[in-house]
């Protein structure tokens, strides 16, 4: 909150200028406000609100059960504290074109500095499982129209996710992003590309910015940041790699309590109680207080 002093409109401006450049863009997912907090500390470019983080911090199945509202809200309270661009991932839109339409312009008023919007069916399916369905090219065109016209910032990044790969084929996919972006996409994101072939076939066959997805345990190699860069890829998210962080560390940790009746062998371990203020500018807070408060009765 008191290290914050770019505006939503300034951090679009941002966004858009190093997209420009020949860096590649470092988007860790953040699931909370606290996480988007070390993710801006540690040095990466933006943060990234991923839709199957969300839904798995609520307990849903990432199948597009959340609402257009608990995404919007989550993605205000991370993009707030933090003096970077913020990605978020609004899954299919939320409905039909009208819907995608609010659901830019509430992103827009979250301070957000873009999202992506996929091609499934719903109910959607994770990217990296098998079985989805996808709706026609042409609904898809008239989603991403709703949504670039819905936007009020020009510098708001509308992302058009394929997931053509795996029900139609590489060659549909790379047809897909080019009809995407004659309907004003700005950058395509496709997803479970299968090998590092093609994440550089893709990037021959389309001629804008690409997002590449290294999300753990799924169909895409674990490229390294040199290996994005050198294909060419403007920017990469890690959507669920804290969350999964976070989770192993709670479990094991959880498992020790349980069998050992104390926390004392796990302690060190933690995130003291130091770091956690130093993160959260604790003492930024404090002087408020002593600064109102400097009078004697």
């Amino acid at each position: 909150m008191f290290k914050v002093d770019q505006t939503p409109a300034q951090k679009r401006q941002a966004l858009r200028k190093s997209l420009q450049s020949s860096q590649l863009l470092r988007f860790p997912g953040a699931f909370s406000p606290l996480v988007a907090l070390l993710v801006e500390e540690i040095g990466f470019e933006g943060v990234y609100v991923s839709g199957a983080a969300l839904s798995a911090d609520l307990g849903l199945p990432d199948i597009g059960l959340t609402t257009l509202s608990e995404v919007a809200v989550r993605a205000e309270a991370i993009s707030r504290v933090t003096n970077l661009p913020a990605l978020v991932d609004i899954d299919t839109g939320f409905g039909e074109p009208a819907n995608v339409a609010r659901s830019v312009q509430r992103m827009e008023a979250a301070g957000v500095s873009g999202c992506h919007l996929e091609d499934q069916q719903f109910p959607k399916r994770c990217g990296h499982l098998d079985n989805k369905q996808l709706i026609p090219t042409a609904e898809m065109v008239r989603k991403i129209k709703a949504a670039v016209n819905a936007k009020t910032d020009e510098n708001f990044l509308v992302i058009a996710r394929t997931d053509a790969h795996a029900v139609e084929g590489f060659e549909a996919a790379i047809e897909r992003a080019r009809r995407y972006v004659d309907a004003g996409a700005e950058m395509i994101f496709p997803e479970a590309l299968a090998s590092e072939q093609e994440f550089a076939a893709f990037r021959e066959g389309v001629n804008v910015p690409l997002l590449a997805n290294m999300t753990e345990f799924g169909k895409s190699p674990l490229l390294t940041t040199e290996q994005l860069s050198n294909l060419g890829y403007n920017a990469v998210i890690y959507p669920v790699t804290s969350l999964r962080l976070a989770m192993r560390a709670i479990e094991d940790g959880f498992r020790t309590l349980a069998a050992e009746g104390t926390q004392q062998s796990i302690v060190d371990g933690m995130q003291t109680r130091q770091r956690l203020y130093e993160l959260l500018s604790y003492e930024a807070y404090a002087r408020i207080d002593q600064d109102l408060f400097n009078f004697k009765l």
